[in-house]
């Protein structure tokens, strides 16, 4: 009898397939739920990890590029006639919404406070546009382990269930269950990792562009 359950279990292991995709068509709806939750969630945060880094790259290049052109200019008015319509770098677009004010202002005697609250005003916007999408970063960072360890204790429930159905103790019985959960585990430190770490690396450099428009900006209200 004892060599008849252990032939069987050694049977079962062996015919199981534990691939990726068969864990994922084996998973109850709950455990399909979390699956699907977590590799959506990795794409997604990819795909802003790889728009911001495009992004920084893209803008540390033509911000520099503009200071360069802006201080070798005559005058900031002059230079602000010669600018296109539409620019994309944030720097750019700060110089560009206070040059308005300065133009449209026919009062001269409050100019100062004028051009520092919306020097205030037009950073913050640009900023925003920059650091958009960071609360997901950090969403799926701090809440993915424990969607994964949701995944878990659900397939561990199964595999437990599957014992007092069956009956029997045998590896082969719950190591399905268990493996789904341990897939869903992986799955969550597989979407919170790279999210923490591009959320603190994006952070900072948003710190250190910040503090290159707020340096452009004291300089420029300098020379107003």
């Amino acid at each position: 009898m004892e060599a008849d359950i252990s032939s069987q279990a050694v049977g079962l292991a062996s015919s199981a397939d534990f691939s990726i995709l068969n864990l994922f068509i084996r998973a109850d709806i709950i455990v399909k739920s979390v699956i699907i939750i977590l590799i959506a969630s990795s794409i997604f945060s990819w795909a802003i990890i790889i728009e911001k880094y495009r992004l920084f790259k893209k803008i540390n290049k033509s911000s520099e590029e503009f200071e360069n052109k802006f201080w070798k200019s005559r005058s900031a008015e002059n230079f602000y006639n010669t600018l296109p319509d539409k620019i994309d770098d944030p720097m750019a677009n700060v110089f560009k919404d206070t040059m308005q004010v300065i133009v449209k202002s026919r009062s001269k005697s409050n100019l100062s406070n004028k051009l520092e609250s919306m020097l205030q005003v037009s950073i913050e916007k640009q900023m925003n546009t920059i650091e958009k999408s960071y609360t997901f970063l950090a969403t799926v960072g701090s809440t993915a382990p424990f969607i994964g360890l949701f995944g878990t204790v659900w397939g561990i429930m199964n595999s437990f269930q599957s014992i007092a159905i069956s009956r029997n103790t045998s590896l082969a019985i719950v190591a399905p269950g268990i493996a789904e959960a341990l897939f869903a585990t992986a799955l969550g430190l597989l979407a919170a990792i790279p999210a923490v770490v591009a959320y603190n690396k994006f952070s900072s450099d948003s710190k250190k562009y910040f503090q290159k428009l707020e340096s452009f900006s004291k300089r420029f209200t300098s020379i107003i």
